[in-house]
């Protein structure tokens, strides 16, 4: 285990929004965050990311995935998340905090302008009312976020 994955952990600061789940507690490199919004377009929902950890940590960062299928901008539909803390702006002195705060702010403001899903994204800057009731029909279901993306790939 790498020395600073106990301490990251204990040192986290989670609100009433989210918690952290162990699916198996002797392993701490891997643990799932759950994410329930209460402000935003995404209010009411619930999210889960898993946190994948390697021995290289905190050299390199945790590999994060959302659970869900999401009509997000900076989500694709395989769960991968554009956070740039996750790629090229990583540095070993940000901790697991960093990133539990960047994927919260994800939900209060979904960024258009580094987008993995480019519909979400094209569907944010044109209009925010239509995104807003996009990202209503997709947490109704996935079979609704598949018609979805289905009408979007044919608009």
């Amino acid at each position: 285990m790498a020395p600073s994955s106990f301490t990251d952990l204990s040192e986290l600061s989670l609100g009433t929004t989210m918690k952290t789940i162990f699916p198996n507690p002797d392993d701490i490199l891997n643990f799932v965050l759950e994410i329930k919004p209460d402000e935003g377009v995404y209010t009411g929902g619930k999210f889960t990311f898993t946190f994948n950890m390697t021995q290289a940590y905190p050299h390199e960062p945790p590999k994060v995935l959302c659970q869900q299928k999401i009509y997000h901008p900076n989500i694709d539909l395989e769960g991968k998340v554009c956070l740039n803390i996750l790629r090229e702006d990583w540095k070993p002195v940000l901790n697991l905090n960093a990133v539990i705060v960047g994927l919260q702010f994800l939900f209060l403001e979904p960024n258009a302008s580094d987008p993995l899903n480019k519909e979400a994204a094209d569907d944010l800057r044109a209009s925010r009312e239509t995104f807003r009731r996009n990202v209503k029909v997709s947490m109704a279901g996935s079979s609704a976020l598949m018609m979805l993306a289905h009408s979007a790939s044919r608009g």
